[in-house]
This record gives structure tokens, sequence and C-alpha cells, in this order.
């Protein structure tokens, strides 16, 4: 749409109505599924050219209510004004063009066409279409249906629907077969569908709608105040307000719509969509009490892992035994790592992480627990990762960190230790793998070193989580310009969360 709409100008800044224009088209085409299944009839919005000899279909739209006209896609079509002049006549006159006998396609056509105005200019017309091989005497809710068609046809005609400023419609409101109700200027319901009673009912409500003020059976339902409260449901009840709010009583909720009716300026009254949403509403909520004790367990995790590792660092300063101190000290640094990534899960709604924060707070926390002024910088970006994922990455991090900085440099009270630094380059690999190494310019690489003969606790640990939890490679070679580079190509889930 939007580019057959710059095709027409409508969404060329340089005119100025332009703006105005394709904004309001776009809110039209987000809600104009009401108008479909109100009408019984298919929906094309046509721009016209600059002489009005030609239009092009720029969106379409089906009703549900009712069995299509088209069964092909319209979009891009063009229409001459010779085989449809009620496109040009409701374009030029600003009028609703019902004039004509149906048509014959595969089956007869009844068309109208429905001027769009937009700041008192006629911008586009919606050719309205109806299907009459299935037509038969209609019903009350047939009649009430057609009967505020009809209406907020009107509207459009005259400008005053889409409402102006009224955000566009993402298409998860009330529909008008999920409930339906028509009230009259003084808020008084003059129709009400089987489905909308039923709404009602399962709030508590007994009895028929028809007859009643729609605001002061809602208030006595759900036991709010009609008063100048601004209370949402008072606000849509009252069909003065296009707004959309939920009401609940009796361990039932439904969600309600209102779509204000006017017409040359009066109001009319309004049309109410009703949807019962308790079960939707349920599993949100279900949703959302799971989201909560999911992050408090993060949380949890969080505080236990800093204690564990707390005692552990008290320990290691009453440890005289220089070895044996240092491995506490690592183990401080392997469970501080760990608990980085669930404080990050504890705030956030989703299982998955923003990892570059994860790994910034790494590198500083590993720098600080080894004494080292090795500075270490990070370039390219992990992406949002998995929990999964996240959790063994941040100690492969952390390790290969360490190793680079305490064995590449050692520390930095020792006699004749280096200066240099160490960088963490992160990219993409090829199918799916991300690519993270870590690099140094330190004093390289024993004589003879061989990541498969290794001793050291910690590479053993890197080649565990890689291999076995990250389903990865690691690899470990000296740079011919001096120090090392540790690499690991990780896999990446195919539905990997983006920024």
């Amino acid at each position: 749409m939007d580019e057959l709409l710059a095709a027409r100008g409508f969404a060329d800044a340089a005119r100025p109505r332009a703006g105005g224009v394709a904004e309001t088209l776009h809110r039209l085409v987000g809600d104009w599924q009401l108008l479909a299944d109100l009408s019984f009839a298919d929906l094309l919005l046509l721009v016209p050219d600059e002489d009005a000899e030609k239009f092009v279909v720029v969106a379409q739209m089906r009703p549900t209510t009712g069995p299509t006209v088209y069964q092909d896609d319209l979009v891009g079509r063009a229409v001459t004004a010779r085989e449809r002049p009620q496109l040009a006549l409701a374009l030029t006159e600003g009028r609703i063009c019902r004039e004509g006998d149906p048509v014959w396609s595969e089956v007869p056509v009844r068309q109208e066409a429905l001027p769009v105005r937009v700041a008192g200019e006629v911008v586009a017309v919606v050719a309205r279409d109806t299907n009459l091989a299935a037509a038969r005497t209609p019903s009350q809710l047939e009649i009430a249906y057609l009967r505020s068609a009809n209406d907020l046809a009107q509207m459009l005609a005259e400008g005053s629907w889409p409402y102006p400023g009224e955000a566009a419609a993402e298409g998860s409101g009330p529909r008008v077969g999920d409930g339906f109700i028509r009230i009259d200027a003084d808020g008084v319901v003059a129709f009400a569908s089987p489905n909308a009673l039923s709404a009602y009912r399962r709030l508590g409500h007994p009895g028929d709608l028809s007859g009643h003020s729609l605001v002061a059976v809602t208030t006595a339902l759900s036991g709010r105040v009609a008063g100048p409260l601004g209370d949402p449901a008072v606000l849509v009840t009252r069909g003065r307000t296009p707004a959309g709010a939920d009401v609940e009583a009796a361990d039932a909720v439904i969600a309600l719509r209102a779509l204000p009716l006017q017409l040359d300026g009066d109001h009319i009254g309004a049309v109410v969509l009703v949807h019962d949403v308790t079960e939707l509403r349920r599993r949100e909520r279900a949703l959302l009490n799971k989201d909560a004790t999911i992050r408090e367990i993060h949380h949890r995790v969080k505080n236990n892992l800093q204690t564990v590792a707390a005692l552990l660092r008290l320990q290691a300063r009453r440890v005289g035994v220089e070895e044996a101190r240092y491995a506490l000290e690592e183990s401080v640094r392997r469970v501080s790592s760990i608990a980085v990534v669930h404080e990050t899960l504890s705030g956030s709604i989703e299982e998955a992480v923003s990892f570059d924060q994860v790994a910034d707070r790494v590198l500083t926390m590993v720098t600080e627990v080894a004494g080292s002024h090795v500075p270490v910088s990070r370039s390219g970006s992990f992406g949002v990762l998995s929990a999964e994922v996240a959790t063994p990455l941040a100690m492969v991090l952390a390790e290969l960190v360490h190793n680079a900085v305490e064995h590449g440099y050692g520390p930095a009270s020792e006699a004749g230790a280096a200066a240099g630094s160490v960088t963490v380059a992160v990219g993409p690999g090829a199918d799916h793998t991300l690519s993270v190494d870590v690099i140094d310019d330190g004093r390289g690489l024993p004589a003879g070193f061989a990541i498969e003969r290794s001793d050291r606790l910690g590479l053993q640990i890197v080649r565990t989580l890689v291999e076995g939890e990250l389903a990865g490679s690691l690899s470990l070679v000296a740079r011919p310009e001096g120090g090392t580079r540790a690499s690991i190509v990780i896999a990446i889930p195919t539905d990997r969360p983006e920024h």
C-alpha cells in the first residue's frame, strides 16, 4: 500500500497535504474490517490519478459476515472512470453514489462508491461491492448491521471517520461477530446481538438489554461509579468517545469498544462491540504470573550465587596456602560470572539476554579479581542470546580472558610483568554461528603447547562447555606478531531473538 500511495503522490513529503492523507488512509485500512462486516460487502480503496480518469486499487478487504465478490487480489489493478462512473461521481461530487443496476460478473453485484474526505477534500474513493447471490429477507441483526454501516459510510464521506487523532487499529479488539450493540443518542440500547447478550449474561445480567441504559447496566454489574471519574468502561458505554475498555464481574471479563456515530455534527448514537475475553485474560494473567515467578527464581539464584561467592572470598582471605587461596579465587570468578547472567535474566520478561551487557560486566569482573592493570576491550556485538547459551558462554569468556591476562602478562606485582592489552572480537560466523576471539599481545604460548594435552582446569572447563553445551569448537594458537589468539565458534539457534 505504501508503494502505491507513493506512486500516486500521497506519501510525498513535498506535498503539504500528503502526510495527513497517507496517515488517514492507513487508519481507514487498519479499521475497515468493521465496515466490510457491517455491510456484508467487499471494500476496495481506490486512489485517482491527476485527471480522475483512472483509479488504482491500493487496498482490499473481504467481509467475514457474508460471501465475497472477489476471489482474486485486486491490489495494484487500475480501473477507468468509464468502467465505473460511480467512482468519478463520488470523487467530484463528494457524495455516496448508489445509482445503477446490479452488474454481473460471476455473481450479481451491487456497486457503491463512498468518498473519503480528509480536511474537507475528497482524496480517495471506497468501492463497496455486495454479492447479491445469497440475498434474502434480512433479519433484525442484519438490519441493525446495515443501518450502522450506512452511518459509518456517511461519516467517511463527511470526514468524521476514521476518527481524527485515533491510532490505527491493530486488529486485536472486538469484532462485529463477537457481539454488537447499537445505542441511541441517550445511551439506551436499541439492539443487542445474541453474542452481546451472552457476554452480558456471563457478567450477571439476567435479561435483555434493549430499552436499558448501557452505562447503567454495566456500572451496576461491575460496581463502577457512573460519575465524572474518567473511568474507561463508563466512557465507552456512554458511546461518546472512540475507545475501548475491559469490564470485569462475576469472574468474567468482556472487552468493549465504542464507535460514536455523528451525522452533520450531531451525535446520533454509537456502535458498541462486545467480546467475551474471560479465558484470554485468564491465560494472560497466568503467563504474567509465570513470568514473575521465573524472574523471581533468577533473582534468588543470583542472590544465592553471590552469597556463595562472598563465602568463598572470605575463605580465600583466611587460607595461608597460596595454591589453595588461588583455587578459591578462581571459584569466586566462575560463580560470579554465572551470577551476572541470572541477574540480567531477573530483569527481563524473556528467557534471553542482551549479552553485550553481560560480557562487559564479566570482563570488568575478571580484571578486578585478577588484580590486573591490562586493559580489556570488546569489539563487535553478541546480540541477544538465550539463557541456555548465555550461561555457559559467560563462563567460557571469563576463563579465556582470565587466561589471557594471567598467562599472557602475569600479575601486576610480578617483576617484569608486560604491559599490553586484551581484545574480545565478536562477529557472526557462517551457517548461524557466532565467532568469538580473545586476542592478547603477551608472552604467547609455551613451546610444544597443545590444548588437547593441557591439564589446566580452566581450559578443561572451556573445552567441556564449548564442545558439550554450546556445540562449538575451540582453538588456541600463537600469533605470528606475538601473543595468543583463543577462538571459539558456537552454534546459534535459527530462531535467535533480535535486538
